[in-house]
């Protein structure tokens, strides 16, 4: 039987307003405004969840409590067997090892080449061995369809390489869950559907995809389980029928 990766039990979810510098309970109880309430589904490995709402709906804010960037306030989560209640600051880079995290933006080193931005990673969270490194490079890369760009710097790649590269950085460690926000938002419709045609053989591997997204069009040609957020909720749709009714 699948386990479960993500456990949510009457999670509510608060997006702080103005500056908060320290990313506590405390300042976030003091400035924070309550976007999501009541939350409350699991995801298991394997599994591919779709996160759907407007802008402003709290998919960016549940996903950053996931990863522990916003403190979670109420209710019980357990992310890749971590806690988040009892979630300790000096814990979040242990938590992050168990996780892959992709950004609508990328967030790549431009100084760096495809190599070097993995090797990079890699040292910072904790592999020594070289030998072992440059065979899980070589490993994302072929994954990835990236196994000739070894040496390329960002700059060099489309969109849709750059994104792949940022999957592959995310899937260094073996990550149980990958939490993508937005991730084929800066892509044209031909790179959209090559990445999410890699998501989709990322769960087939065995590791859970959390996905927020506007792009209904990738939804309807790989449709999966759906979240929607409005109103300060977040509810499970059956997004099979809705599609086939439009």
């Amino acid at each position: 039987m699948s386990q479960k990766v993500i456990e949510l039990k009457s999670v509510s979810v608060y997006q702080p307003i103005g500056a908060v510098t320290v990313l506590s309970k405390s300042n976030y109880q003091r400035s924070g405004e309550l976007v999501l309430s009541d939350v409350n589904f699991d995801v298991y490995e394997g599994e591919m969840v779709y996160f759907i709402g407007r802008v402003g709906s709290g998919k960016s804010s549940l996903l950053k409590t996931l990863y522990a960037e916003m403190p979670l306030l109420q209710g019980e989560a357990m992310v890749a067997g971590f806690d988040l209640a009892k979630m300790k600051s000096r814990n979040i880079p242990m938590l992050r090892r168990r996780l892959g995290i992709v950004f609508q933006d990328y967030r790549l080193l431009t100084d760096r080449n495809v190599f070097d931005n993995l090797y990079f990673m890699m040292q910072a969270t904790g592999w020594k061995s070289d030998s072992d490194m440059r065979q899980r490079i070589d490993e994302l890369l072929t994954s990835t369809g990236l196994q000739h760009k070894a040496y390329k710097m960002p700059y060099e790649l489309s969109g849709g390489q750059q994104q792949k590269l940022a999957i592959a950085r995310a899937l260094i460690n073996s990550p149980s869950v990958l939490l993508a926000d937005e991730p084929t938002g800066n892509l044209d419709p031909t790179a959209a559907d090559e990445v999410m045609m890699l998501f989709h053989e990322i769960v087939k591997s065995g590791c859970a995809v959390v996905m927020s997204t506007h792009n209904i069009a990738n939804i309807g040609q790989f449709p999966s389980r759906t979240i929607r957020f409005a109103q300060g909720r977040a509810e499970e749709i059956d997004i099979k029928a809705i599609l086939a009714m439009n």
